[in-house]
């Protein structure tokens, strides 16, 4: 059995989906890796990493033909007329629904196994991507706040005189957001945190950082550990009470994100117009329609003197180790898609026979 690597093609898109030293457990495992020739150079593995590690290196059109096909951004309309009917798709869809590129797999017979649509129990905890790039987003989103806040992140004590910490506020406390209090605490910042999540209030405390107490007359703990979507009324409320807390941050860091939804409004322009000039705003929802206004998709501006960042994809600005981390989550979820007859050879098995590969099949759905 063949997988394929083809390289990304998107934009601004550094990661691959398989590594080398991946590879090499893959094909100790008996399946057949087919690399597209520079498919790791933007995330620093090369070509000659790959054959070590026993790959073959194949133009995109071989790649694209395996059995397996593994990427990590969703596949463009060329790459699904190129797949060989009957294959399987590892990879991310970045669909809610059916849209023209899962629609034209589906009339192929591919099957479609969405990382995003793994579910978030412990079993599935090593093949979780959603977590794995999340953590490195919230890392390196507090990295570039760090960078373009023109102050000192922790108090400094000097001859010439002294400096408090900055003071940041995380909006959102997911993987990416606790990630981002774990950094800011690190570098020596005062952090503060909100979720409309009351659980989330313990994991803030447990970090080092405040929680921000806020009575809006519900709670957002939604299915599968997410938040879900308030009424408008909330809404409205929840922006009033936390005004006064962000317009006092110096630091934003907002992951505030709804699956299938658009982001919610956290930071009204009124707030950013009340922060200190040279403060920072980073928009991690920014994608999603942003949970700020001001925010503009994979650009940095700045409204009131204050900087906003609105990159979108934070894991492809650490598109080694994120690659590292996406491969291995691919590898340990291919121990649940494949298996071994009793002649040696790898086939795949009942997929809708484990809750995990029943969930993250991307079905055909059915016309009204």
């Amino acid at each position: 059995m063949k997988l394929g690597i083809p390289k990304e093609t998107l934009t601004g898109e550094c990661r691959v989906a398989i590594t080398p030293d991946v590879a090499k457990t893959l094909i100790g495992k008996g399946l057949e890796v087919c690399v597209e020739r520079g498919a790791g150079e933007a995330a620093h593995f090369h070509d000659d990493g790959y054959v070590a590690a026993g790959a073959s290196l194949v133009d995109r059109s071989e790649a694209l033909a395996c059995d397996l096909v593994a990427k990590v951004r969703r596949p463009t309309v060329e790459d699904a007329a190129a797949l060989r009917e009957g294959a399987t798709y590892i990879g991310l869809m970045e669909t809610c629904g059916e849209d023209e590129v899962a629609a034209a797999m589906h009339a192929r017979d591919i099957t479609i196994l969405a990382l995003e649509r793994i579910p978030r129990i412990s079993r599935a905890q090593s093949m979780d991507v959603l977590s794995s790039q999340a953590n490195i987003a919230g890392y390196r989103a507090v990295i570039e706040a760090a960078a373009r806040y023109e102050r000192f992140m922790p108090m400094m004590m000097t001859a010439a005189g002294s400096a408090k910490p900055a003071r940041v506020v995380v909006l959102g406390v997911g993987v990416a957001g606790l990630q981002a209090i774990a950094t800011a605490r690190r570098l020596g910042a005062e952090v503060f945190a909100y979720d409309v999540r009351p659980e989330t209030r313990e994991q803030i405390l447990s970090l080092g950082a405040k929680p921000i107490d806020l009575d809006i007359g519900e709670e957002g703990s939604g299915e599968g550990g997410y938040a879900r979507e308030l009424s408008d009324e909330a809404k409205a409320r929840q922006q009033q009470l936390l005004a006064d807390e962000l317009a006092k941050a110096h630091i934003i860091v907002t992951t505030a994100q709804i699956p299938c939804r658009p982001a919610p409004v956290l930071v009204v322009p009124e707030v950013v117009e009340r922060m200190r000039e040279g403060s920072v705003i980073v928009d991690m929802a920014a994608g999603s329609g942003g949970n700020c206004p001001l925010s503009k998709p994979d650009e940095i501006v700045t409204a009131h003197g204050v900087i906003i960042v609105g990159h979108t994809n934070y894991p492809s600005m650490m598109a080694t180790d994120a690659s590292t981390f996406f491969a291995r989550n691919i590898a340990n979820f291919l121990d649940l898609v494949l298996e071994k007859g009793e002649d040696g050879a790898l086939f795949r098995k009942d997929l809708d026979a484990d809750e995990i590969t029943a969930a993250a099949q991307f079905k055909p759905q059915p016309s009204e």
